[in-house]
């Protein structure tokens, strides 16, 4: 009879240890822990956070992958809006997600906005020391507003700088049709500002409003000549267009930056959240969300990727 009962004691535990292997193996994708580091004791439990774009879920993934192989156990809450991860983060809901200088500034710290990066950072760095909230470094990922034109045409006319842009349209008003989105339009840090800035204006007839997704595609499309959009959005690596330097530094920044909850950060998070943002720029941003939004590769397998060619994983 004890033999009997030993026997269903042992046929438990290995079904027990079969059905959790099963459960294991189901995470299956780009962004796995290599085994060798899943067999080690986890480090502690990080949920990242992340907005519902293509560059948030992209860091969300790079940080993911990255903190994964060096022993934590990564849980992923990305897709959020951007207000919904900053409560998110205030409440503990979240540990860490990428936010902007300037969106943390203006939006959630009711400041006035602040055109000098690195004035930007330490403002809202000792802010939110307050808050309990941890900026470790910022990337010089600035993922700001910019003017946008087609290269040929920008070329053919000699328009480098918003300066430039200015001259040419003082010159000859009606000569080149403008896109905005509604809210660059109305802002008055939006168009109207600008305009000021550089001493400049758009006939109102010659200014065409559209969803921002459509931007890009008239100004390749040629519908019109000269276009707001975002300095590190992939489409401008795939329609050849530039972005028009901002020389007279009207553009708030936006430089993209890991933000921890205090009760969590620890020195080797520190450190390899460090690592991922020195390694980060506007230009490498570009490139990465190029692959996803035009080259329509898998985020994941994006993320990985940059992470192997820049020695950070195997």
């Amino acid at each position: 009879m004890k033999r009997i009962f030993l026997g269903f004691v042992l046929c438990i535990a290995m079904f027990g240890l079969v059905a959790c292997s099963s459960s294991n193996s189901s995470n299956n994708g780009e962004d796995q822990k290599d085994p060798s580091v899943a067999a080690k004791q986890s480090k502690g439990k990080i949920t990242i956070g992340g907005k519902d774009f293509t560059e948030q879920l992209l860091l969300s993934k790079i940080s993911s992958i990255y903190l994964k192989e060096n022993g934590f156990d990564v849980e992923e809450a990305s897709n959020m809006g951007s207000t919904v991860v900053r409560t998110a983060l205030e409440n503990g809901q979240v540990d860490l997600y990428w936010e902007y200088t300037g969106t943390a500034l203006v939006i959630y710290q009711k400041q006035e906005v602040e055109t000098d990066p690195d004035k930007t950072y330490q403002t809202v760095k000792e802010i939110d020391e307050g808050n309990g909230l941890v900026w470790l470094d910022k990337a010089e990922v600035n993922n700001t507003y910019a003017l946008l034109m087609r290269k040929d045409l920008a070329d053919e006319l000699g328009i480098n700088t918003i300066s430039d842009l200015a001259n040419y349209v003082n010159h000859d008003a009606n000569a080149l049709k403008f896109a905005s989105n509604a809210e660059f339009y109305a802002r008055e840090d939006g168009l109207k500002g600008l305009e000021k800035k550089y001493g400049f204006k758009f006939p109102a007839k010659n200014v065409t409003r559209m969803d921002t997704g459509l931007l890009y595609n008239a100004l390749n499309d040629k519908q019109v000549d000269v276009s707001v959009g975002f300095a590190t959005d992939g489409r401008i690596k795939g329609f050849n267009l530039v972005a028009l330097e901002d020389d007279q530094y009207f553009f708030p920044a936006y430089n993209a930056a890991p933000v921890i909850r205090k009760e969590v950060v620890n020195d080797e998070l520190s450190k390899l959240l460090n690592e991922l943002s020195a390694k980060l720029n506007t230009e490498t941003m570009m490139t990465l969300n190029y692959q996803v939004d035009v080259e329509h590769k898998e985020i994941a397998e994006v993320a990985r990727q940059w992470l192997t060619e820049n020695g950070l994983v195997k």
